[in-house]
């Protein structure tokens, strides 16, 4: 395997949750010239206390993304938060690699990007993974699925009430924890060659009345899979308060897993970090206290 430590790395988006575990990752894995770029260096500054280089990148500032880019060999471009105008910020991104000579991207997607309109965020994963491929470089595209961090957002709804509702159809899905992509996506930045696609799963595809059921046992209370049709589900979501592109994107993943699209199960995880990804039923049970309030 390739050992690419002593390369100059960059990882982008560094002070974001998942960037702060891309950079740990790689210093303990002995990274010796890594940058961690933010669009606010003073969030990173106990990063460039320890020696971190830290560099201002804004991928709506070109002049940023230049100097950003500079002397770098291998990226990590997590994909921005900007929903509806990332795919303009990751072409810049990938641009300012192809003028910097960087000569591999290691981008964090999403499972089965596909351009078709209504599929909630596929579309930007999917114009950014095709901007990289033309682009000529090197590339490795990690398909994050569902964190199980997601899952915990649902919990209190679903204890509280008695129900937890979905759009499924009995589809599973294999949540991976944050800390688990993040420590693939390291991995992957230090020894990944050539051009490759990898789905980052858990061990396990878990349905939602699986999920129900390690609710209920957390909480000590019953707790039901209702299951809904997509429009269903939408009006209720939006019944409840959420905003309707939100509510859009909730239900295309529920769509997407309907159709298995996040049911597939890979060893990517142990490839990439060398361990077994963690358990849904593990994650929750460490995260007792956010099911139960």
């Amino acid at each position: 395997m390739a050992d690419f430590k002593n390369n100059t790395l960059l990882v982008t988006g560094a002070s974001g949750q998942f960037g702060r575990l891309a950079v740990e990752e790689l210093l303990a894995r002995g990274a010796t010239k890594l940058i961690a770029g933010t669009r606010d260096p003073a969030k990173l500054a106990d990063l460039a206390a320890r020696g971190v280089e830290v560099r201002q990148l804004d991928f709506d500032d070109r002049a940023s993304l230049a100097t950003g880019f500079a002397g770098v060999e291998r990226v990590l471009l997590i994909s921005t938060d900007a929903v509806g105008s990332r795919v303009a910020q990751q072409k810049n991104a990938v641009e300012a690699a192809q003028v910097a000579g960087v000569k591999h991207i290691v981008y964090t997607s999403a499972p089965n990007p596909r351009p078709n309109p209504g599929t909630g965020v596929s579309p930007e994963h999917y114009w950014t993974e095709v901007a990289i491929a033309a682009s000529g470089l090197d590339f490795t595209f990690l398909r994050n699925h569902i964190y199980a961090e997601i899952s915990l957002l649902g919990a209190a709804p679903a204890i509280g009430s008695g129900h937890l509702y979905d759009a499924t159809n009995g589809g599973g899905r294999s949540y991976v924890t944050r800390a688990d992509a993040a420590r693939t996506a390291a991995g992957a930045l230090l020894t990944a060659e050539g051009q490759a696609i990898f789905d980052v799963t858990g061990p396990a595809a878990v349905t939602q009345a699986e999920l129900a059921a390690e609710f209920a046992k957390a909480s000590g209370k019953p707790v039901a899979r209702v299951g809904l049709t997509g429009e269903q589900l939408r009006g209720g979501l939006i019944a409840a308060g959420l905003p309707e592109g939100m509510a859009d994107v909730m239900v295309a993943f529920d769509v997407d897993a309907a159709d298995q699209y996040h049911a597939i199960v890979t060893g990517t995880v142990e490839q990439f970090s060398g361990r077994k990804p963690e358990t849904l039923a593990a994650f929750l049970a460490a995260n007792r206290a956010a099911l139960v309030g």
